[in-house]
């Protein structure tokens, strides 16, 4: 017979104890020695064919608990996830995954078991938006076949000449016998479109201004010639249940519509010969401040990427109710955290005004620590009352010294507000960040 090896460490060495033996006493029954045994159970040295027979015969072994890793996903599954942000400072490489599945799979699966039933507990369980966000990062937030698609149909229509809502609605009507129309509040209480196919028109409400008139109706557009391109991409995100699913269609389907009004190659040649200055870019491309900050955090196409934003949306109260990561490397760092020393809570007093802040964030040492922000307020599209957001990019800061946006902002580290790890989980009694004093943000008009 053929000694096929294997390392089984660990189960023989549970079997031995099940049955109450000793080392010595085990060895004899196998017909080895008690050191190669002891070698055996240490992972030293293989599970022979002809020793694994043995035990089969003298202990009613069932093999296939030799292969109870599987049930993890094995090394692969494992590797997975203890690549998670969350353990990123630990430096946690293959090999050390090996060593941990052969010598203790039976922590390693308690481990895998715990990390999938509670390890995302505040993003994944009953959270069908955050589900769709997490799918969305695994692509950093850039679609190509979308973008290249937007592109072709941008230049099909000149988007870049003359007015992009009339073209687009142009678009609608020539293709897909759909008018426009824009009706009263009164008339569509607490909604700002509708699609009313047996009256054939895109109704829009007048309370939305002309930027979000033009991306509800690109958005249209994009929903009905993309239709494929964007339910091939849902599929591809395996999203267990119906909600989260439409909520990254929505999201797929909102960022094809930035993507028709800012397409890629001309919003990233505006980028770098402004300096990614965001008044100028929302001037040229007819769009709002919160629809620039998204199309920032998209520009990763090989071989033409941008710089890595991310953008994230706060409500008056402080609470997070949107996050984008893209390709900065910034985690959700935010979940519960209250930083009233940060830019977008300022903002909120001075409403309008672009601001700007050098910050620290960001848990463990392998996670980027130093950003530049940007951030000023919206007021949130058709909303009948005053309702309004504060919007924040951020930047890694050693990327930002050619942004229009940072002159005269000190970018050195130790100039930098620091803002930790989010109020609720800090608890330093002697922490300075909340104090107005601390706040080093500067308008920009």
């Amino acid at each position: 017979m053929s000694d096929t090896a294997l390392l089984a460490g660990p189960a023989l060495r549970r079997l031995r104890k099940r049955e109450g033996l000793t080392q010595a006493a085990m060895a004899a029954s196998l017909g080895i020695s008690p050191s190669y045994l002891n070698l055996i159970e240490r992972n030293q040295r293989p599970l022979s064919a002809r020793v694994l027979v043995q035990v089969i015969e003298r202990f009613d072994f069932d093999p296939r608990s030799l292969r109870e890793d599987e049930a993890i996903g094995g090394l692969d599954g494992l590797a997975r996830r203890l690549s998670d942000k969350r353990f990123a400072d630990l430096g946690i490489d293959r090999e050390e995954v090996q060593e941990f599945l052969a010598a203790a799979p039976q922590a390693a699966a308690a481990f895998a078991r715990l990390y999938d039933t509670a390890g995302h507990a505040s993003t994944r369980v009953d959270d069908p938006a955050g589900d769709a966000r997490e799918a969305g990062e695994r692509w950093q937030n850039h679609f190509s076949d979308l973008d290249h698609a937007a592109e072709e149909m941008a230049d099909e229509l000149r988007l870049s000449r003359g007015d992009t809502g009339a073209a687009l609605a142009e678009r609608l009507r020539e293709r897909h016998q759909l008018s426009v129309r824009v009706l009263p509040a009164e008339v569509m209480p607490g909604i700002v479109h509708r699609l009313d196919l047996h009256a054939r028109q895109l109704q829009l409400s007048e309370m939305l201004p002309g930027a979000a008139r033009r991306f509800q109706i690109a958005r249209q557009v994009g929903a009905l010639e993309q239709r494929d391109e964007i339910e091939t991409l849902v599929a591809g995100a395996n999203l267990n249940s119906p909600e989260a699913r439409d909520h990254f269609r929505e999201h797929v389907t909102d960022y094809l519509a930035a993507a028709l009004l800012m397409p890629y190659r001309r919003f990233l040649r505006a980028c770098e010969q402004t300096g990614y200055e965001v008044n100028i870019l929302q001037r040229r491309f007819a769009s709002s401040f919160d629809q620039v900050a998204q199309r920032l955090t998209t520009l990763q196409r090989v071989g033409e990427r941008g710089l890595p934003f991310f953008s994230a949306r706060f409500g008056r109260t402080g609470r997070m109710v949107h996050f984008t990561a893209g390709a900065s490397g910034a985690a959700y760092p935010l979940d519960g955290a209250r930083w009233p020393a940060w830019v977008p809570y300022a903002a909120f007093e001075n409403r309008g005004a672009l601001l700007t802040q050098a910050v620290t964030f960001g848990e463990g040492e392998a996670v980027p620590k130093h950003w530049f922000t940007i951030a000023r307020t919206v007021e949130v599209d058709g909303a009948a009352c005053s309702a309004r957001k504060a919007v924040v990019l951020g930047l890694e800061a050693r990327f930002a010294g050619d942004l229009a946006h940072s002159r005269g902002v000190s970018l050195d580290p130790k100039d930098a507000v620091p803002l930790g790890v989010g109020c609720p989980r800090c608890g330093r009694a002697d922490c300075l960040t909340p104090a107005p004093e601390r706040l080093a943000s500067s308008p920009i008009g």
